[in-house]
């Protein structure tokens, strides 16, 4: 990798892009942003912040920035408490939702920016812009301005501008969500292409449950300014912690069916239909939410034994590779996700039928995840 020629070394930071929240809390007002919060990024690697909107994960952001300042806790870079150091001095590079392109500059001025405001030697500006819009693929947009590019090529140069500086991270706020479903593919992909090329740390906010899955080495779930869950993509999806993460991720969404709870038996009964499991190593009683995600539902035309029920087909929403189909059970409807492309008719009567073994538990009061595995048993 080419040296560093901007002077971001002067402030003594390891060369490590290890991140770091020591107990931070950041207040807006009466509006606690975020709320005591512990956080460790791990150095080269593709880490998201994933949440709704107003979750506080664009503000821990601007937090490792410094374009905000902590109410307690400490930041670090490195291994260095960084919390009282400006911006310029942390070496962190940032994509902006908005672009923020100069709209006179061509693609060529934009990327060189950041290495001309650091008066970078003229030889290895033009060296390394080269470099990058080879890696982005844009070297035949250089002389255009951002007015005659797509959203796609904008999002790119925004994009190389960051890569241009090779800091100790790039940090990115929602740097896709404008553009259409098929370029935020595309975009995925050649985010986590040039992580892996670049082997520096990337860390990715995003309110869109599958950019975040598709991206993240690990994956951090929030809430009101306080961390859910962390793990990669895969242990959030099969065992949330709680209610919430669970239905955070995953499209169509998990299915809830309310029933009670007895932790002596393990038993587990729903309340508006004829289903009835056990949870082994559960601890709680009384109300209770059982998960179960669309592709671990099956439409059947005959009973399949205690684990299946009497439904209708409600809607079935063909779409190619899979179908999803709404089924209801009672007076509710129930999402189930099917191979191929399957032939029903809205009101047929079959039994959908439920793959326990990869179902969760959750308490209905804290929502905390009580089980994951059921077996069927014959109601009574």
């Amino acid at each position: 990798m080419t040296p560093k020629a901007d002077g971001a070394c002067r402030t003594g930071i390891t060369d490590l892009a290890k991140l770091e929240l020591l107990s931070v809390s950041k207040r807006f007002g009466r509006l606690t942003a975020v709320n005591d919060v512990s956080l460790v990024i791990e150095d080269n690697e593709l880490f998201c912040l994933f949440g709704p909107p107003a979750c506080g994960k664009s503000t821990i952001l601007r937090l490792f920035l410094g374009l905000e300042a902590p109410d307690a806790g400490k930041i670090l870079i490195g291994g260095r408490d960084v919390t009282e150091l400006p911006p310029a001095d942390r070496d962190l590079a940032m994509v902006f939702q908005n672009l923020a392109l100069f709209p006179h500059m061509s693609a060529r001025e934009n990327l060189a920016f950041p290495l001309v405001a650091r008066r970078a030697d003229p030889k290895y500006i033009t060296t390394r812009v080269a470099q990058v819009a080879e890696t982005l693929h844009i070297t035949h947009l250089l002389d255009k301005v951002p007015a005659h590019l797509s959203g796609g090529e904008r999002q790119r140069v925004a994009i190389g501008r960051a890569l241009v500086r090779e800091p100790k991270a790039y940090l990115m706020d929602e740097p896709i969500s404008a553009l259409d479903a098929r370029l935020r593919e595309e975009m995925r992909v050649e985010l986590n292409r040039l992580q892996r090329q670049f082997n520096h740390t990337f860390v990715h906010v995003t309110h869109d449950q599958e950019e975040a899955m598709a991206v993240a080495d690990r994956l951090c779930v929030m809430k009101d300014g306080q961390i859910e869950q962390l793990g990669t993509p895969q242990e959030l999806y099969n065992t949330p912690n709680n209610r919430y993460v669970a239905r955070q991720l995953g499209s169509p969404p998990i299915n809830f069916i309310s029933g009670s709870f007895d932790a002596a038996s393990g038993l587990f009964e729903a309340s508006a239909m004829p289903l009835a499991a056990v949870a082994v190593k559960a601890a709680g009683h009384g109300t209770a939410w059982l998960g179960v995600r669309p592709e671990d539902l099956s439409i059947d035309a005959k009973a399949g034994g205690a684990g299946s029920v009497p439904a209708e087909i409600y809607e079935v929403e063909p779409l190619g590779a899979i179908t999803i189909v709404d089924v209801k059970v009672g007076e509710q409807i129930l999402k189930a996700q099917l191979p191929g492309q399957p032939t029903f008719s809205e009101g047929e009567p079959v039994y959908l039928c439920f793959d326990l073994a990869k179902c969760h538990l959750f308490d209905s009061g804290s929502g905390r995840r009580l089980a994951t595995g059921l077996t069927a048993v014959a109601r009574n």
